[in-house]
């Protein structure tokens, strides 16, 4: 079972695109960014595609829009990952913010702990739309009862207004509408692909930054060992610093590294033999 996965491991390599079309068909939604399983409502509901029973689906808020919503749909995460013992640490405050890649790289883990559990296959029974309606009824009703009053005096209010006024109003609403229909479906559609297009860039560039700041600190740290006393002298270590402090002038230091390296492996060999002869 996965639950403790490195930066490096390839379930940070999946892309969005991949992400999404594989939540959409599990779980029957529809998501074109990650941006949008911000609320933490379909993190949810892939534990519980993967647990089925665990969550309680009937406390998960789908239409979460507020942040104090959000965080308790992480709670309920957190109870859920405590009581299976996951000692993943769920990052709330990054998450609810809605950046891409936070969320991005979160939909990643759990992803691959999906995979992890019955070989990444969903039971046959499990029907995700009746799950989240179980929770969104249960949630909703007292709501829709509060509101029934209202929504009935609110209609026969607008019964009573005159009819001249009425189909005046109407024919007029429709004459702008259809007007406009077309200029609006067009830019909707341009707006739509163009925020796609930065969100994808942004993607590229913090995964960028990200393995930048990764690879610049494993670097640092092979400087830090090959600059300690009881390593410098050694002839490995002087063929890293040779790499590392090679000026951008040169096209590859390995090759000066490399013969240092074989100087040394060489004279080693000569005195090994003549050891042997003695």
């Amino acid at each position: 079972m996965a639950t403790n996965i490195g930066m490096m491991d390839g379930a940070y390599f999946v892309g969005r695109n991949e992400i999404l079309a594989w939540i959409n068909a599990r779980l029957h939604l529809n998501l074109s960014r990650v941006e949008e399983a911000a609320s933490g409502a379909v993190q949810c509901q892939m534990m519980d595609m993967a647990h089925p029973g665990v969550v309680p689906m009937h406390k998960v808020n789908f239409d979460a829009k507020t942040e104090y919503d959000m965080i308790q749909n992480y709670k309920i995460l957190q109870e859920v990952f405590n009581k299976l013992k996951i000692t993943k640490h769920i990052e709330v405050n990054k998450l609810v913010k809605g950046r891409p890649l936070d969320n991005l790289e979160f939909l990643q883990w759990l992803k691959r702990y999906c995979d992890s559990i019955n070989g990444g296959t969903m039971k046959e029974n499990y029907n995700p739309a009746e799950r989240r309606n179980k929770g969104g009824k249960e949630r909703n009703s007292k709501g829709s009862q509060k509101n029934f009053k209202s929504l009935q005096t609110n209609n026969s209010l607008n019964s009573v207004s005159s009819d001249g006024m009425g189909s005046n109003k109407i024919s007029v609403t429709k004459q702008g509408k259809l007007g406009g229909s077309a200029t609006g479906a067009n830019s909707s559609v341009e707006i739509q692909e163009l925020t796609g297009e930065l969100t994808d860039l942004k993607l590229s560039v913090d995964l960028l930054e990200k393995e930048r700041d990764f690879y610049f600190a494993k670097l640092r740290d092979i400087e830090i060992l090959s600059q300690t006393p009881e390593l410098e002298n050694f002839p490995m270590s002087m063929a890293i610093k040779k790499i590392l402090y090679a000026g951008e002038e040169k096209e590859s230091a390995l090759a000066e590294a490399q013969e240092i390296v074989a100087q040394i492996t060489k004279v080693e060999k000569t005195e090994y033999s003549d050891d042997d002869e003695c």
